[in-house]
């Protein structure tokens, strides 16, 4: 690029320097900016200019240019820290020909000079970015440790087209934002600058001046590490790959995530799972515990509820600023990468929360990062989130978007991990949600749908697709979208799966309700199946039902102790059955009495209570027949795998199906009362004996005992339009599994 050259000097100013003289006396204009960190353009005063050099070190006491054949030619101090002078060994575009030998008050610096290497990001991927081409943003956005010229350093480049300048700020060079002001690249707005030896764990952060004069610290919206709250600063992050392990497991991902598998998620926020252990590593902790126990339980999967850096723990991190960096409250890095990896060694996914509705506004993140609106929209009607009381991300911008994508990008494939769940679906897709009328705008055709969050969305999961084809994208979304889960190319918005928030409210409703009363409520259980295959569902029981006031699952059941035990035991026999994944949100399977703490660890001293070490058995006896048999996974997502057998009996709160996978046959009944049923008869399509399987009320749970002495065997009344029957004892608030064993 065409660097901009000094303004002519002044009548006062000196003549310029013979050749070989070095670069000459700056104009007052010039000086004045440099030293009070407001020069637009370093480049064009700073480095080899003129057969010299000319530098800018604020404190130092004498500056020594070095060449690479070891000659050394002082420079003179002006008396303000600006440093020039004669240097045969000082070129222009060979950043390798001479160092600085800085003289410090108390340390001796040998290091390159960071204007004298040339521009950094390739004309392509500047155009791209411009373009919103999340591979440019990916790949050169950010601060990375980088080799350039021989010479190791901090790449650094940012994406700020409103700002009259920005520098890079940090442990190097005493937050001073006069020393390491960067380079415009002008076609797409991105600050460049290379700084030499810059050691990963090194603090920094972007000086931003905007429009007004005004200096704001900015964290690095790319930064891949950051200081543990409430500290603000970017870390530089250490480049060296992690030794993964987990080939085998990569390499047949694909078919763990397919719609005919068997999916059981188990939800964890990760801070609060188990006990902090004194000084150790979150992280090392988890992997040495959390992978173990979700395979002992029979999970497939663990989705962490957002790991993203964010300044408030009591947003659990849904509200995240550092969309690339792992939060230090965990640990670095490379031990997120160790948690994954043994999570991988021990036959279980990882899947992120991840958050792109919506950001927090503080000082020192991406709200007005170069003085004005950039990544979020400037109308508040837009641009701001009545709920949150957050901002709301312009993805009508390419860069924007090109951002979000790199960052979903980012942790599916740096960080193998399996998946993304996508907060806050719903509040992306509407231009109105949460808003009264007057305060939102419609979109070009004067609808309320957000057209470029749809476009977004699309771009997203095409781009995952396309990058890392055997990753889940799930959406978190609670409206009747049409299309979330097809395919793009159809008009869809391309998710693998869809959280079936319709299904939990429905049925922690109707299990709310006093069994005497369900009869009057029996739609909320049976609803879901009217359009259960109108897309791909996950089941959740999310943390975000066991907080708020909503009492924990246990406690929304109804009844005595015994009573609510055997209602949740019941309720959780009914999911498992029922067509979708599943999502277990942690402590949901020790039965815990009190609502999720953030603050707090989970009360595994609970399972001293046989009650609620039989609700524990039972979930993980759930995910265990779920996995085994074909019949109760291979065709969620196909209506014939799904046949009602007992639909309509409100009465007797009492519903049974059929679950197939087009050869085995598998009997699902539950009596939501605490009544027991005996001699119930119920109509199945086949012959023979029949085996109960599965008896939430069994004792081994905590339940009774109550059943039919582990089979049934048919008869030949009709019954439900099939021409065989069994007759069964149904204990009260239950649910049974029978699986056909021939003839």
């Amino acid at each position: 690029m065409t660097r901009r050259q000094p303004k002519p000097p002044t009548s006062a100013a000196p003549r310029p320097p013979a050749p070989g003289a070095g670069p000459g006396a700056l104009d007052a204009a010039q000086r004045a900016a440099l030293l009070a960190g407001t020069h637009g353009d370093p480049f064009a005063v700073l480095g080899p200019h003129d057969g010299g050099v000319r530098v800018l070190l604020p404190g130092a006491r004498a500056v020594t240019v070095v060449g690479a054949d070891g000659s050394r030619a002082p420079l003179a101090d002006d008396g303000t820290g600006l440093f020039s002078g004669p240097a045969a060994a000082a070129r222009p575009g060979a950043a390798d020909a001479y160092q600085l030998d800085i003289e410090w008050s108390e340390a001796r610096q040998r290091v390159a000079d960071a204007y004298a290497f040339g521009p950094l990001l390739p004309a392509a991927s500047l155009q791209g970015l411009a373009a919103g081409d999340w591979r440019a943003a990916l790949d050169w956005l950010g601060a990375r440790p980088a080799t350039i010229d021989g010479v190791a350093g901090l790449r650094c480049a940012v994406w700020a087209p409103n700002a009259r300048r920005v520098a890079v700020v940090g442990d190097f060079n005493s937050w001073d934002p006069r020393r390491h002001g960067m380079r415009l690249r002008h076609e797409a707005g991105v600050w460049e600058l290379f700084v030499p030896d810059v050691a990963p764990g090194m603090r920094y952060k972007f000086a931003v001046t905007d429009a007004t004069g005004a200096v704001r610290f900015k964290a690095d919206p790319h930064a891949c590490r950051a200081e543990l709250p409430p500290a603000t600063a970017s870390l530089v992050d250490d480049a060296t790959p992690y030794p993964w392990t987990d080939g085998d497991w990569m390499r047949a991902r694909a078919g763990r995530h397919a719609a005919d598998a068997p999916i059981a998620i188990y939800e964890v926020h990760a801070g609060s799972w188990l006990a902090a252990d004194g000084g150790a590593c979150p992280w090392h902790q988890l992997a040495d515990k959390l992978p173990a126990y979700a395979a002992s339980m029979g999970f497939s999967h663990i989705e962490l509820m957002p790991i993203m850096e964010h300044p408030f723990g009591g947003s659990w991190g849904y509200q995240p600023l550092g969309l690339f960096a792992p939060s230090a409250r965990f640990g670095p890095p490379a031990a997120f990468a160790h948690f994954v990896d043994r999570c991988h060694a021990a036959g279980v996914g990882v899947i992120l929360d991840w958050v792109p509705a919506h950001f927090p506004d503080d000082a020192h993140g991406l709200a007005r990062f170069d003085g004005t609106a950039l990544y979020e929209h400037d109308d508040p009607r837009e641009g701001y989130h009545p709920d949150w009381h957050t901002l709301v991300y312009n993805l009508g911008r390419a860069e924007v978007r090109a951002f979000m994508i790199a960052s979903a990008l980012h942790w599916l494939q740096r960080f193998h991990v399996d998946g993304l769940r996508v907060d806050a679906v719903a509040s992306m897709l509407y231009r109105d949600y949460s808003r009264q009328p007057g305060e939102w705008i419609p979109n070009r055709y004067g609808g309320r749908e957000n057209l470029e969050a749809v476009d977004f969305l699309r771009t997203l999961n095409q781009a995952v697709r396309e990058q890392v084809p055997d990753a889940m994208m799930i959406a978190e979304e609670s409206t009747a979208w049409p299309g979330v889960t097809a395919p793009v190319a159809d008009g869809g918005l391309g998710f693998h799966y869809k959280w079936n928030m319709g299904w939990m409210h429905d049925t922690l409703r109707y299990l709310g309700e006093d069994p005497v009363h369900r009869k009057h409520h029996h739609g909320e259980l049976t609803f879901s199946m009217v359009y259960a295959y109108a897309e791909r569902y996950v089941l959740p029981l999310s943390h975000d039902e066991v907080v708020h006031g909503k009492g924990s699952l246990l406690r929304k059941m109804p009844g005595d102790e015994t009573a609510r035990f055997a209602n949740l035991r019941a309720y959780l026999g009914y999911m498992w059955a029922h067509p979708g994944k599943k999502l277990l949100f942690m402590g949901g399977e020790l039965a815990q009495a009190i609502e999720w703490n953030h603050d707090a660890p989970l009360d595994w001293n609970l399972l001293d209570d046989p009650a609620r070490k039989g609700v524990q058995r039972l979930v993980g006896d759930l995910n265990r027949l779920y996995r085994d048999l074909p019949a109760l996974h291979a065709r969620d997502a196909e209506p014939a795998g799904f046949a009602w057998v007992v639909l309509d009996d409100s009465d007797n709160s009492v519903v049974a199906f059929l679950r197939t996978d087009g050869a085995a046959q598998l009997l699902a009944i539950s009596n939501f009362t605490p009544v027991a049923r005996s001699g119930y008869r119920v109509g199945v399509p086949l012959a023979g004996r029949w085996a109960e399987i599965l008896n939430t009320d069994a004792g081994g749970y905590g339940g009774a005992g109550g059943g039919n002495l582990g089979q049934a065997r048919s008869g030949p009344d009709p019954a439900h339009g099939h021409a065989q029957s069994l007759t069964l004892t149904l204990p009260g608030l239950s649910t049974l599994y029978f699986l056909h064993q021939g003839e």
